[in-house]
């Protein structure tokens, strides 16, 4: 790629050539990667309106989500499930503790983990975001069959690519990255 700065346009942004023997798949617009990567970040800046009016980051909404399927869970199993590490989470759980959305307390059986439980503030919550993910499904313009289809497509792409970085000898599961020494 060239980039060049015609003398006869002094005030004019740098032209950019495309090379013209790119080997296939040498574009962004071949990337499997980056269609993931630009659909989730379409896919974030579309909630964001519905959940800043609920007070809630998607971050904090993926966690909200959890705890309303599980009640309670471990802060080791959220981060298993959200494949976040716990040192990102950490920030996360303190604000919506301070929301009153979910409590963090030392378990009586091992007090080495931390167990997240959602506070009856936290269940009402779930019901204001019915509107939101309403929202999101008429945006994403698919039925529910497609969108099931499309998330067992995803989560099949996913258990490959792990499968694929396990063979290759990297660590396959955010449990295993954080138990790897450094």
């Amino acid at each position: 790629m060239n980039v060049s700065d015609s003398s006869d346009r002094p005030y004019r942004e740098p032209v950019i050539e495309a090379q013209t023997q790119l080997p296939s798949g040498s574009t962004l617009d071949e990337q499997l990667c980056f269609a993931l990567y630009a659909a989730s970040r379409a896919m974030t800046g579309c909630y964001r309106p519905g959940l800043d009016s609920l007070g809630l980051t998607y971050p904090q909404y993926l966690v909200m989500l959890v705890l309303w399927e599980h009640k309670s869970i471990s802060v080791s199993e959220l981060s298993d499930r959200l494949q976040l590490s716990t040192g990102t989470l950490s920030p996360l759980l303190k604000r919506l503790e301070n929301a009153g959305l979910l409590t963090r307390r030392r378990r009586t059986d091992d007090e080495r983990l931390v167990q997240l439980t959602v506070t009856d503030a936290g269940l009402k919550l779930l019901h204001h975001t019915v509107p939101v993910r309403a929202d999101m499904r008429e945006a994403v313009g698919m039925g529910p069959g497609e969108i099931t289809a499309l998330i067992d497509e995803l989560n099949s792409l996913t258990g490959r690519l792990r499968a694929a970085v396990q063979a290759a000898g990297g660590p396959a599961t955010q449990s295993d990255r954080l138990s790897q020494p450094v």
